[in-house]
């Protein structure tokens, strides 16, 4: 496997960690929190629905018990005002009765019963005058209490009511004035009680008997499956399971002094509907926020990682430009030795070379028949020693690594004279140099020969390349903090393979023979010690493009 493959192999192993790590430590709180939230906000508001129905339940508790102590305390006043003569006369019992219902209301009927049980005197849409109630438990009550409020029963008239009744002596003669309470009336007020769609209110005696018609289920005078020794003093809220089987919130409040039970009950999860709506726009929120921190996640991950490949790639190449340093180095030790041990052979034996030319001159070798092929051979000699020393001169070159000699440099007068040098080499292969130089360039503090270096031997590169017949153009401008100085012709280009390779010491695209493939290495030597940059542009047909940028540095004031 190549080494870029398991990199990205690891980078993209690192990136589903971070991903997966962050969306855990992100999704444990916001789940958690949500889950706190939403059950937090359940309690509070169930404890808020208990409260309403507690609350419903004792006010509406008060205002039944209000109503029935209305009611009796006018047939009380009835009684005081009155006496068992006046009431047995029937014109008067209806005037009495009337009076009783336009102060509060309320009343179906008015009876005046005597000591026996025998009512004398009665107002009211039924038949119930002469009726005895002796054998009734209502009249017996009555007797042994002096005023007493009845449960629901059904007595002569066949259907469900009940009675409010009190007892007066009057010269050792009792009487008792009893008055029907308008069922109609009373139930109302136990429904104002019931709210929303399964909401219920009734009320039940203490043996568990309903007093009041039901919204849903049980008739009036049936058992209802509520305990009602489950309810204590005052108002108390509970939840139990109804005959289907489904848990109901319960508030029964005590009215007559114990004897009634007031009961509300309603469905929590109907009120819950408002919770639900709630819980389903909490959802929606925390899968949106989900998204987000996933989708956050993901790009800022992949943003950082791609930095840190970026990074990586950079150290990798400040690694490559350090090995490749190093290598120059290296090997400007191994050239500057190796041309030291060369030059003096070279020297002897371009001496004996012209030695021997001097021998060939006298009369003894002038009348040899091989003197023209000894002139070759010792020709040869003097072409390949001048090129073994133009060899070990660029190995030199690349060799020294001495710091560049500043002075002030105007770098358009460096590229003018450096073409001067090559005018007549590049007129004489019929190539044209035109030049386009940036008039206002700063002058920079720099070395001028060494720049003369470059340039000479990007333009001598230059005009190889071409051969004969083509254009070279130069140009320098500023781009920003540095000035761009660029070579380039119209010759073959060098091939893509090779473009990586071309400032390595030793490397040559030209014939055997025709380079030392050391000019680009000392140029990139010497603009590197600068504090520049070259860089190489070529297409394969179209030609080749070097531009230098060095960096302005202002000369010291003298």
């Amino acid at each position: 496997m190549k080494r870029t493959d398991i990199k990205k192999k690891i980078y993209a192993n690192l990136q589903r960690k971070i991903i997966f790590i962050t969306l855990l430590v992100s999704f444990i709180p916001l789940i958690s929190l949500s889950v706190i939230i939403y059950y937090q906000f359940t309690q509070v508001f169930r404890n808020t629905i208990e409260e309403r129905i507690e609350y419903r339940a004792r006010v509406q508790s008060n205002a039944i018990d209000l109503f029935l102590k209305e009611r009796t305390a006018i047939l009380l006043a009835m009684a005081d005002t009155y006496t068992f003569d006046y009431l047995a006369k029937k014109n008067n019992l209806e005037r009495v009765f009337q009076i009783m219902n336009n102060r509060v209301g309320g009343f179906i009927d008015l009876g005046l019963i005597d000591s026996t049980g025998r009512q004398v005197a009665y107002v009211g849409p039924y038949n119930l005058i002469h009726l005895n109630y002796n054998s009734q438990p209502w009249f017996h009550e009555v007797e042994s209490k002096g005023v007493y409020s009845s449960d629901i029963f059904m007595g002569y008239r066949q259907i469900p009511h009940f009675i409010i009744a009190l007892q007066r002596q009057e010269n050792k003669k009792r009487w008792i004035l009893r008055a029907t309470i308008d069922s109609d009336i009373f139930e109302s007020l136990v429904r104002v009680a019931q709210v929303g769609k399964s909401g219920d209110a009734f009320i039940i005696n203490k043996e568990s008997f309903y007093q009041t018609h039901l919204r849903f289920g049980g008739q009036i005078l049936t058992k209802s499956h509520l305990d009602p020794t489950l309810f204590g003093e005052g108002t108390t809220v509970l939840e139990k399971e109804d005959t289907d089987g489904k848990k109901i919130l319960y508030a029964g409040s005590w009215l007559k002094k114990n004897s009634w039970l007031l009961v509300i009950s309603q469905d929590p999860s109907e009120e819950m509907t408002k919770l639900f709506k709630t819980k389903r726009i909490e959802v929606v929120i925390v899968v949106f926020g989900c998204l987000m921190i996933i989708l956050t996640t993901i790009l800022t991950t992949h943003m950082s990682i791609r930095r840190l490949e970026t990074a990586d790639r950079k150290m990798n190449e400040l690694n490559a430009q350090l090995v490749h340093s190093d290598k120059l180095a290296a090997l400007g030790k191994m050239a500057a030795g190796v041309a030291h041990e060369i030059n003096n052979p070279l020297a002897v034996i371009a001496e004996k070379t012209g030695w021997m030319e001097d021998l060939l001159t006298e009369e003894d070798f002038q009348k040899s028949q091989h003197l023209l092929e000894y002139k070759k051979s010792l020709g040869k000699i003097e072409e390949h020693v001048e090129r073994a020393r133009k060899v070990i001169h660029g190995m030199l070159g690349f060799a020294r690594r001495m710091e560049p000699h500043l002075e002030d440099v105007d770098l358009n007068e460096v590229l003018d004279q450096t073409i001067s040098f090559l005018e007549s080499y590049a007129r004489t292969n019929n190539i044209v140099i035109e030049k386009e130089l940036e008039t206002d360039l700063p002058i920079i503090a720099s070395d001028r020969a060494q720049l003369q270096q470059v340039f000479l031997n990007l333009l001598t590169n230059a005009v190889d390349a071409i051969g004969k017949n083509g254009k070279i153009y130069l140009t320098s401008r500023r781009i920003d903090s540095e000035i761009a100085v660029s070579v380039r012709d119209n010759g073959p280009g060098i091939p893509k393979e090779h473009q990586s390779r071309v400032f390595e010491p030793f490397f040559t695209t030209k014939q055997s023979g025709k380079g030392t493939g050391l000019g680009l290495s000392v140029i990139y030597n010497i603009v590197s010690s600068m504090g520049g940059s070259i860089t190489l542009d070529s297409t394969a047909e179209k030609g080749t493009t070097f531009t230098v940028r060095l960096p302005i540095v202002v000369p010291e004031k003298r």
